[in-house]
C-alpha cells in the first residue's frame, strides 16, 4: 500500500495521506514521499491548489512512535530534520493555495501541518490535539510558530500544556480553523473550496501567500513597500490582465495560472 496517494483533477493535486491502519501516522517512507509529492506539485503547471486529507477514520496521528524508539530507526534529530520541518517549509513556501482538508482527528505533528497549511477547512467529527505534553515533548513542526499567531498565546499555550481535544466547531470559533461542515457534506464541500481556487489567478494567490509570510517579520512600513513590489509582479501576469478586461466587458474571467 502506497503511504501517499496523488491525483490531479480540476487543476487540483488531491494528497490523500495513507496509513489507514495507522491513523495515518507518519513514518519515514511518508515523510519522505509526501516531500516529493509537494515538489511535483510545485513544478507541475496543471497544479493550481494542493489539498491534503487522510485515509480512513484520522487525517494524521503524528508520528509513529514505533520508529521513534526504533534502534535502527531515524531518531527524533533526522525525523525533525529530514521529515517535518522540509514538509512544513515547503508547504508555506508553495506559490500555490493549500488546504488542508481535516477528515478525522489531527494530533501531535499532524495537527501543526494541517495548521501550516494555508486554508484549515474540518469535519464535525474531526478534532484537533497538541499531543505531545502527554509523552514529554515539546510541539514541533511550526507548531510553536503558527498556534500562537491564530487563536493567541493564552489559548495556544494552554492547549500545549494540557493536550486538550479541541473539536471542529470549537476550533473554528477560536479561529483556529476556517470552516467546518458537517459530515455529509465535508468532503463535497472541500474537495469544491480547492476547486474553486485552482481555477482563480493562482501567481496572485501565490503573491499573497508571500505577502502574509513577509507581514510578520517586518515593519509597516518595510510592508508597504513589499506590497509595492509585489504588486507589480502580480499586474504583470496574464491573469490581471484577464480579470480586469473580463470586468470591463461584464463577463467571468477565464484564469489560466499564468
Amino acid at each position: 500500500m502506497q503511504p501517499i496517494l496523488f491525483e490531479i483533477e480540476n487543476n487540483v493535486g488531491f494528497i490523500t495521506l495513507n496509513r489507514p491502519v495507522k491513523y495515518n501516522a507518519f513514518n519515514r517512507e511518508m515523510a519522505l514521499l509526501l516531500q516529493q509529492v509537494l515538489d511535483d506539485c510545485a513544478a507541475d503547471s496543471r497544479v493550481r491548489c494542493v489539498y491534503i486529507t487522510g485515509a480512513g477514520k484520522a487525517f494524521c496521528s503524528g508520528q509513529d512512535l514505533g520508529e521513534v524508539v526504533d534502534p535502527n530507526g531515524p531518531g527524533m534529530n533526522r525525523i525533525l530534520s529530514e521529515h517535518y520541518n522540509p514538509i512544513v517549509t515547503r508547504i508555506k513556501w508553495l506559490e500555490k493555495p493549500v488546504i488542508a482538508a481535516v477528515n478525522g482527528v489531527a494530533a501531535g505533528a499532524g495537527a501543526n501541518i494541517a495548521l501550516c497549511c494555508d486554508i484549515v477547512v474540518a469535519a464535525a467529527s474531526a478534532s484537533f490535539i497538541q499531543a505531545f505534553s502527554g509523552i514529554g515533548l515539546i510541539p514541533d513542526s511550526g507548531g510553536t510558530f503558527n498556534l500562537p499567531r491564530l487563536i493567541g498565546w493564552q489559548k495556544a499555550t494552554a492547549l500545549m500544556l494540557t493536550g486538550d481535544k479541541v473539536p471542529a466547531e470549537d476550533a473554528e470559533r477560536m479561529g483556529m480553523i476556517y470552516k467546518w461542515f458537517p459530515d455529509s457534506d465535508f468532503l463535497k464541500e472541500s474537495r469544491a473550496l480547492a476547486e474553486r481556487l485552482g481555477a482563480m489567478p493562482t501567481k496572485g494567490l501565490g503573491l499573497t501567500k508571500l505577502a502574509l509570510r513577509w507581514s510578520s517579520t517586518h515593519t509597516f512600513k518595510e510592508q508597504l513597500e513589499n506590497e509595492d513590489k509585489l504588486q507589480q509582479r502580480a499586474a504583470s501576469t496574464s491573469d490581471f490582465r484577464e480579470g480586469v478586461k473580463a470586468f470591463l466587458e461584464k463577463r467571468k474571467p477565464e484564469f489560466k495560472g499564468e
